[in-house]
C-alpha cells in the first residue's frame, strides 16, 4: 500500500505536524513501508502459537495481614495540638 501526497499531508494535519514540501515523499515512503509490514504481520498464521507468559498472570505470595503493633491512637491523640471525634485537626491548606 502506498500512500500519495494527500493522504500524507492529511496525517499530517490530523496529527498536527508540519510538513515541509521536501520532506512529504520521504514520508510517504516511510508511512508506506510500516503499512506493508502491518500487512504482512497480519497474515501470519498464529493459530497454533502458545502464548508467551505474562508478568500480570504472576499470583503475588502476600502473608498475612495482622496487625502487629497495639492501637495507640488515643495516646497519640493526647498530644496532637487539635483532634475531635478521633481525628486530627489541621489548618486549612487551599483557599
Amino acid at each position: 500500500m502506498s500512500l500519495d501526497k494527500q493522504e500524507i499531508e492529511k496525517i499530517a494535519h490530523l496529527a498536527r505536524i508540519a510538513l515541509d514540501e521536501d520532506d512529504v515523499p520521504h514520508y510517504a515512503t516511510n508511512l508506506s513501508n510500516i503499512l506493508e509490514l502491518v500487512e504482512q504481520m497480519s497474515q501470519v498464521d498464529t493459530a497454533n502459537i502458545t502464548p508467551m507468559s505474562n508478568p500480570l498472570d504472576a499470583v503475588a505470595r502476600l502473608r498475612e495481614d495482622t496487625a502487629s503493633e497495639s492501637n495507640q491512637r488515643d495516646h497519640f491523640q493526647q498530644i496532637a495540638p487539635q483532634t475531635e471525634a478521633g481525628l486530627y485537626l489541621v489548618p486549612k491548606v487551599i483557599e
